[in-house]
């Protein structure tokens, strides 16, 4: 199950837009995980409800909207983890049973994926966050950014609104319609193995003292993000699914060798301002100089 997506391989290109075509047969992401990750979800819904979901008022048709999709998608296209009827959906091999007339839509909807699930609507500002379930954000809080726009929302992101990706976004929100299905893919690198990051990042000073072992207490953590339009409201959804990886696993995984040195790759390769803003200015050089010891050596001349 580790290393499921691994944008870091040198496929992707960290700070860009890198939108791709998905298949809607593969919109909802589930994985040997889902029980334990909806148990999660569970938990923080119901003791930080108000940390961890948000709606505006008027948001409820768009909200019952979505349900209505992953209902859909989960009948149609995961019914080895998911048995849905007219009330209930009930989540196989120990999962949960959601009764949907519970919740709110939105909130019903979380309940069954692993997928956070972000609402955004358009205003005289752009597309502004009006509802939300995400209950593992990426070191960021939904308390701060619900009702801000896009732009305000990535206002700390390098490039996105200094640079062209702000404006790229701002134009694939606008000319995205209901047929289409796009994805792309974020990296960043934790030192707990805590799905719900609402703080910025802050790595433990000791996981690279001399003798430590950086890799030993170090997690990637892999974002898949979706969007798409909502066919009747014309609102947006956008879809995040987290997977959490051990990096220490890269040193038994068949590919673990060559992800290794695409992730040093990677950090090595990120200006000032990227390698702060993903936290890792103090500990890059000894983090890829541990995985570029996993990769494989250059052979020799003869």
């Amino acid at each position: 199950m580790a290393f499921r997506h691994t944008p870091y391989d040198g496929s992707k290109r960290p700070f860009t837009v890198g939108l791709e075509p998905v298949d809607f047969s593969r919109w909802l992401d589930p994985d040997g995980y889902l029980v334990a990750h909806l148990k999660r979800k569970i938990e923080l819904l119901e003791t930080a409800h108000t940390q961890v979901f948000r709606a505006e008022s008027g948001t409820e048709e768009a909200q019952a909207e979505v349900l209505d999709l992953i209902l859909g998608d989960l009948a149609a296209h995961h019914t080895s983890t998911h048995s849905v009827s007219s009330d209930a959906v009930e989540v196989l091999d120990g999962g949960p049973t959601v009764r949907l007339a519970d919740y709110a839509p939105l909130e019903a909807a979380s309940r069954l994926v692993q997928e956070d699930l972000v609402l955004m609507l358009k205003g005289q500002d752009g597309y502004r966050l009006a509802a939300a379930s995400l209950c593992f954000p990426s070191s960021w809080s939904l308390a701060e950014k619900f009702g801000q726009s896009m732009h305000s929302i990535h206002d700390n992101v390098p490039g996105f609104n200094d640079g062209r990706m702000g404006q790229v976004v701002a134009r694939i929100f606008d000319n995205l319609t209901s047929e289409q299905l796009v994805g792309r893919y974020n990296w960043s690198i934790y030192d707990d193995p805590d799905l719900h990051h609402p703080q910025a990042k802050r790595l433990a000073p000791q996981i690279v003292e001399e003798g430590a072992g950086a890799l030993a207490h170090l997690f990637v953590r892999v974002e898949r993000q979706t969007l798409r339009r909502l066919p009747v409201s014309g609102d947006i959804l956008f879809t995040i699914k987290i997977h959490h990886d051990p990096v220490s696993l890269l040193k038994a995984h068949e590919r673990g060798a060559d992800l290794a040195a695409g992730l040093a790759a990677q950090l090595r390769d990120l200006d000032d301002r990227q390698v702060a803003y993903k936290g890792l200015t103090r500990y890059r050089a000894a983090i890829a100089e541990e995985l570029e010891n996993l990769a494989p050596s250059a052979p020799e001349a003869v």
